[in-house]
């Protein structure tokens, strides 16, 4: 028997060896893409080749990393900085690919996928840069590096490495590095369980069933349609079903007369994580900000925000919180008188209560009606998707003189993707484009924009970059296409502006080539929202989607007009989230936080927040924060917001929305070659002078 058992053992082990041996080869991350534009393969990539390609990249990585160490010539910039910069091209590609269709297709293979990759890519990452010798070679180069003859794009690339390593924890001694080790993986755990319990408390743990058709009173039909879909696509067929999706939960909130209904499924989105399930997010938030202050701690910082802001351009959380306080004062004032209207209206009604946060939408929408005589269904109708989309290509081309064509030869992540080839003026290629619209149940809630290649220049070859925008809006219904509301209109161009970044970057180094200070990010995207408000542009995309007539004059006069709504509350609801943010990362390592709604509680507290506004993101559902890039960084969009109001501001005193020379000057310092200097220097070389706060106050009512 045991002779039988070894052999079966011998045989079983030469079987998974020819198995893991073909897989490799059949594996599309081990070999050059094929496809046209050589864009990743979707029809072959399966969940079986994710884990096989990240450890065979780890694998490389460690060896082009020894190389470098092992290397006896002199420390230089070629074999060291540029040799360290064009290593792991492998799990660059795989990585790219994995992450992104874990956000948009996730499911039980591809999470179990993450917790198993995210430890072995936390160690490696740690094991880099906190690898002295390699660190020692850097350093080398770092303090010379003004005698080396190397050009400024060099130095950048020098500076910007060694300070990661430093950053990183290279010249901690090895029992501190050890506890940054313990610290990373920790977080990393952590943040891909909040991720997931969000998703879940998203997109399965609750729906709002209505099977009594009075319940839907005020409702647009388009809304109802749009439900009844969705409740016979999950198994209730003859019901409506309203879920925590933005394009269901919005408008439910915003129409339907039925009180209780609006508290309830706006209790189901604030209590997301909230539960005291197991998709609890409590004590994991508590949990990661206090390895954060240690992780800060241990690297020379008093907080996580110290660490994060000093190296945007805010440099210090002080900063920070001045410059959120400057807005927050004339905001929540705004807010206060909004919140008068809307109780008047209440009052004039005969309703017998207080407005609360489940109110404001609903209230909100009213006193639009009755302040600009606009109510927002009447100009839905205008904003067929495919136009909208149309209309921002039809920006680009102004703008830039790029085009944009639709092909079918690429394979996509899911059916309903689109893409689109990008080209320059000239009829040169520039990129590729993918739009992924609508809400699925394995898709992360928001909106977003990622590549599944960036753009590189190599020995003067550029490698084209493949861009991806991911959202979550109205779907289409029966022969009614995809409509879109003027904030998804807005958020649509949005995410363009950063696809424009990305399509746009030009650099030789993958460290500097279009990255910027995080508190910059946000200035590609949102100045391209300015364009999409404009009479000349709404009246190019503006058209009906059943007559093809293009949006009247008086409409847009009313959206114009109409154009300070509300803003107290979305300035207001959106800098309780960025304080919220500060204040989770402003705590040191002696701070011990309990409980997290009580901290939650007292941050709001301390500045005021009325109790018919909550914060945009609660403590449980702050993915931006907690899992995301954005940790004490949440304040950037409207720090870029200063930038955008400013730079759009220039097009307008030019006379000129598409001022070709600004537009050429725009993308060349602010897009192409942001990454080349500090932000605030490629800005001002674009403006010609530092931006100040007016254009925004003034554009949101604010001053």
């Amino acid at each position: 028997m045991k002779q039988l058992s070894y052999l079966f053992i011998v045989l079983s082990i030469m079987v998974t060896s020819c198995q893991n041996s073909s897989e490799k080869e059949k594996n599309p991350f081990f070999e050059e893409y094929t496809t046209e534009f050589k864009a990743p393969p979707f029809d072959l990539i399966k969940e079986i080749h994710y884990l096989p390609a990240f450890k065979e990249g780890i694998e490389q990585q460690k060896k082009e990393i020894d190389a470098i160490v092992k290397n006896e010539d002199a420390p230089g910039f070629e074999n060291t900085i540029l040799a360290f910069d064009k290593s792991g091209s492998l799990l660059t590609k795989v990585g790219s690919v994995f992450y992104n269709v874990k956000e948009t297709d996730n499911n039980d293979e591809l999470q179990a996928i993450a917790r198993e990759v995210t430890p072995l890519m936390t160690q490696h990452r740690d094991n880099i840069s906190m690898n002295m010798e390699l660190f020692q070679k850097v350093k080398a180069v770092y303090d010379q590096r003004e005698s080396l003859g190397l050009t400024s794009s060099q130095i950048r690339v020098v500076e910007k490495y060694y300070r990661d390593f430093v950053r990183n924890g290279a010249e901690l001694d090895a029992d501190d590095q050890e506890k940054l080790k313990k610290l990373n993986e920790q977080l990393a755990m952590l943040q891909l369980k909040f991720g997931e319990h969000q998703l879940a408390e998203t997109n399965k743990n609750f729906s709002l069933i209505i099977d009594n058709e009075a319940d839907l009173a005020g409702l647009p039909s388009g809304v109802v349609e749009a439900a009844a879909l969705t409740a016979k696509q999950n198994g209730q067929e003859g019901k409506w079903m309203f879920t925590l999706q933005k394009p269901s939960l919005i408008p439910f909130l915003q129409y339907v007369e039925n009180r209780d209904l609006r508290e309830k499924i706006y209790r189901g989105y604030f209590m997301r994580g909230n539960n005291n399930n197991e998709f609890d997010n409590k004590e994991i938030a508590v949990q990661m900000s206090a390895i954060r202050a240690e992780r800060a701690n241990l690297l020379g910082y008093n907080t996580h925000a110290e660490y994060v802001i000093d190296d945007n351009m805010a440099k210090t959380p002080e900063k920070v919180y001045e410059f959120l306080n400057q807005l927050w004062v004339p905001a929540l004032e705004k807010s206060k008188n909004e919140l008068k209207e809307m109780q008047a209206i209440i009052d004039a009604e005969g309703g017998d209560f207080d407005l609360q946060s489940w109110d404001w939408w609903y209230y909100a929408e009213k006193l639009r009606k009755a302040k600009y005589d606009l109510d927002e269904s009447q100009i839905i109708p205008y904003f067929k998707l495919d136009n909208v989309r149309d209309g921002m290509f039809w920006v680009a081309n102004q703008l830039y003189g790029i085009t944009f064509s639709s092909i079918n030869s690429v394979p996509v992540y899911n059916p309903e993707v689109e893409v689109f080839e990008v080209k320059e003026a000239d009829g040169s290629h520039l990129g590729l484009l993918y739009l992924d619209y609508h809400p699925r149940d394995s898709k992360g809630p928001g909106a977003w924009c990622t590549g599944f290649r960036e753009s590189i220049t190599r020995d003067g070859e550029k490698t084209a970059p493949l861009v991806s925008i991911v959202c979550n809006f109205t779907k289409p219904t029966g022969d009614t296409p995809a409509l879109l509301n003027f904030d998804e209109v807005s958020t649509l161009f949005h995410e363009f502006g950063h696809a424009l970044h990305g399509l746009f970057t030009t650099g030789e180094y993958k460290r500097t080539a279009g990255v910027v200070p995080q508190d910059y990010v946000e200035l590609p995207s949102q100045i391209m929202e300015n364009w999409a408000a404009e009479p000349e542009v709404l009246r190019h995309y503006a058209k009906h989607y059943e007559t093809g007539e293009v949006i009247p004059d008086d409409l847009i006069q009313k959206i114009q007009n109409s154009g300070h709504f509300n803003q107290g509350f979305i300035t207001v609801e959106y800098l309780a989230a960025s304080i919220l943010d500060m204040d989770w990362h402003s705590l040191t390592t002696e701070t011990k936080v309990e409980d997290a709604l009580q901290f939650e509680e007292a941050s709001m507290d301390k500045i005021g927040l009325i109790d018919e506004i909550i914060p945009r993101y609660r403590t449980t559902y702050f993915g931006h924060i907690f899992d995301g890039g954005y940790s004490a960084g949440y304040y950037v969009y409207i720090w870029a917001a200063v930038l955008d109001s400013d730079a759009f501001d220039a097009f307008k005193q030019s006379g000129d929305l598409f001022n070709p020379e600004l537009a050429a000057k725009f993308r060349k310092y602010c897009l192409s070659e942001c990454g080349e200097d500090e932000g605030m220097v490629q800005y001002v070389k674009f403006r010609g002078q530092e931006p100040t706060v007016d254009a925004l106050l003034s554009k949101r009512g604010l001053n």
